[in-house]
């Protein structure tokens, strides 16, 4: 049976003035689900991510085409906001980006400038949890954020977009500028969060998409060769590219 949507793409193509780099790109992201985006450098898939919560728009001279259902509804709509769709789907990046503030303040910083009128520090703490950081950093919740690892510091970042509550978490390379063990220790907490919320996942670490996704979306210089569930798509691809790719004769 197949899962339910939560995002629908439809025909989605991105140009920057001349030079097309998304080409007609159809794919379900499934709820509750990890879903990961391979391909080698320049195909497409951080520009990919980036449509999926309109981060595209801060992209000079980006010009997007198609659809991008969100529970149904077009991101692309005249009228859409851009950053209540930032809300509902949060986004993480590939360096620790934590604001110069006190590990408490990274947390509590979106929903207290969203008036949240809830028990924030409920809410920090069960962010932190979530993001598997509470522990390490329940007795220094006052301290720069700076002074935590890069590991801890990712974390943090992922602490602070769950703290807004959103249906869906984008992560792009999250674990790209870290150590085997900060990797280990995020890769546990993404598989974890699918029990909450949507995953999609942006890696140049085949082992990675391989270990913690459900499905996987493989593109190349634009297009969508193959997409599927990745324990099929890792044993027996359809396409020979995937498998060439897969392999490492490529990319």
């Amino acid at each position: 049976m197949t899962p339910e949507s939560i995002i629908s793409i439809r025909d989605l193509q991105v140009s920057y003035k001349n030079h097309k780099v998304l080409k007609g790109i159809n794919l379900d992201i499934y709820k509750n689900k990890i879903t990961a985006i391979i391909g080698p450098s320049g195909c497409g898939k951080s520009t990919l991510l980036r449509c999926l919560n309109r981060m595209i728009d801060l992209a000079d001279g980006a010009r997007v085409r198609g659809e991008v259902l969100f529970n149904g509804a077009n991101i692309y709509s005249p009228g859409v906001d851009p950053v209540k769709v930032r809300f509902r789907v949060g986004m993480v990046f590939q360096k620790p980006n934590p604001f110069p503030k006190s590990i408490f303040e990274n947390v509590a910083f979106g929903p207290r400038i969203n008036g949240y009128k809830g028990d924030l520090p409920a809410l920090v703490e069960r962010s932190l949890r979530l993001a598997g950081l509470w522990d390490e950093v329940k007795d220094r919740l006052h301290e720069n954020a700076y002074s935590l690892s890069g590991g801890q510091q990712q974390r943090l970042c992922i602490a602070r977009a769950l703290a807004l509550e959103p249906e869906v978490l984008l992560l792009d390379e999250p674990c790209s500028a870290l150590d085997p063990v900060s990797t280990m220790r995020v890769e546990e907490t993404i598989v974890h969060l699918k029990e909450r919320l949507t995953i999609v996942i942006v890696t140049h670490n085949i082992q990675q998409a391989a270990r913690v996704s459900d499905y996987t979306a493989f593109l190349l210089q634009g297009e969508l060769v193959e997409f599927g569930e990745t324990s099929s798509m890792f044993t027996i691809p359809k396409d020979k590219r995937t498998e060439d790719f897969i392999t490492g004769r490529f990319g």
